[in-house]
């Protein structure tokens, strides 16, 4: 059970927690059949709440501390992971981690931000806020990919690139652009999954590539609900109403024609069954490797420039 509990779980918990003491008498007391009532009240709760979530309680799960991290799905899913370190110019950025990997035998780069489970690693991994030299070492592991023709697979997780005058001074704006125009042109597949927070160019900056996929509980977008109503309302108390106004779940991305596709998660969220997840996101992955590894690289290069043309494309009706 997540030991994190946010406010709209609190009913299923009050009911989970009543099944879990009548299930500590049962060896005392016949109530099977009230035990067997109680748990199909609470999976029609759970189905009732979780299908009908607001844009804002997506973004809470999102960020719920007991959601799966990228080296949790990299032990998960992947049959070897060897880690590799280093930008070769400044040092190592804890904040992404990547290196060479095998998903059912399939070879690969996977490169993914990580964030912390404690106070020390939070601290270690920056919250998972790259600084440029986590780019850069991003950017390293993508050009070995292509030297090698192995696909590139990038985990999305983060709060945005690490906004302190250390990282301005580093070169934080000209890392995340160089990152977008080199994968731009990397001629190797690229897929990348949303598995938490996609805030800003902290995201972008491992996030273009030819498959945007997004677990089902997560979000993207240029800034985050709370920056938002900040700047909007001079106040983080409309952050629900901005979360409506940007559209930022999975659901809403693949409806605009940015995201490609939803991975499901167990009911309740990632956190609530981990394995599974993991299974989930494992056959989603393996799934775009087959698509996208058959295709020519020409071919591949020129659907990459295409799709991302397309992007923002509106059309100007003038009455007449």
């Amino acid at each position: 059970m997540a030991k994190y509990i946010l406010e709209f779980e609190k009913p299923i918990l009050e009911i989970e927690e009543k099944i879990a003491e009548m299930r500590s008498m049962s060896d005392q007391l016949d109530i099977g059949p009230e035990i067997e009532v109680l748990e199909q009240k609470v999976e029609r709760l759970r189905k009732s709440v979780y299908e009908q979530l607001t844009r804002w309680q997506r973004v809470q799960l999102a960020r719920h501390p007991d959601r799966p991290y990228t080296l949790d799905y990299i032990a998960m899913i992947c049959d070897d992971f060897f880690e590799m370190h280093g930008d070769r110019s400044f040092g190592d950025d804890k904040a992404i981690v990547g290196g060479l990997a095998q998903i059912n035998g399939r070879k690969l780069v996977l490169i993914g931000q990580q964030k912390g489970r404690d106070t020390n690693e939070r601290k270690i991994r920056n919250f998972g806020m790259p600084n440029p030299e986590g780019y850069r070492k991003a950017l390293r592991l993508m050009k070995l990919a292509e030297r090698f023709s192995l696909p590139v697979v990038t985990f999305i997780d983060t709060p945005g690139a690490y906004p302190g005058i250390e990282a301005e001074e580093r070169g934080q704006a000209e890392s995340i652009a160089r990152n977008l125009f080199e994968m731009a042109r990397l001629r190797t597949p690229i897929i990348n999954v949303v598995i938490g927070e996609g805030a800003s160019g902290g995201a972008l900056g491992i996030g273009m590539g030819d498959t945007l996929l997004m677990m089902e509980n997560t979000w993207f977008s240029v800034i985050s609900p709370e920056s938002c109503s900040s700047i909007l309302w001079k106040s983080w108390d409309y952050k629900e109403q901005a979360a409506e106004a940007l559209r930022l779940t999975a659901s809403d991305l693949v409806e605009m024609g940015i995201a490609d596709g939803i991975i499901p998660e167990p009911i309740g969220g990632a956190h609530r069954s981990p394995k599974n997840a993991a299974d989930l996101l494992k056959t989603a992955l393996l799934q775009s490797l087959d698509q996208l590894t058959e295709q020519p690289i020409a071919q591949l290069l020129r659907q990459r420039r295409q799709r991302y043309a397309a992007m923002g494309v509106f059309n100007d009706v003038v009455a007449a």
